[in-house]
């Protein structure tokens, strides 16, 4: 079953959720290269691997164990 999880597609309300930036945030790092590129199911769905997401945030982790965005930090 955790491996079902791990293969889901996330809309951007549920990334941004998960990552608590702002949809406009996520966005502007998809075109700057600093966020996992989404999967385009159709001209106007867009969808981003679980697991990705996921590996990505751990890479940002800082040594505290807290995510960081240009605005906070959440541990």
């Amino acid at each position: 079953m955790e491996n079902f999880h791990q293969n889901r597609f996330l809309r951007i309300s549920e990334v941004s959720r998960i990552t608590s930036l702002g949809k406009s945030t996520i966005c502007l790092w998809v075109a700057q290269g600093k966020f996992p590129t989404p999967v385009k199911l159709s001209p106007t769905v867009k969808v981003w691997k679980e697991q990705e997401l996921l590996s990505w945030i751990e890479s940002q982790a800082t040594e505290e164990g807290a995510f960081c965005s240009e605005r906070s930090c959440v541990n």
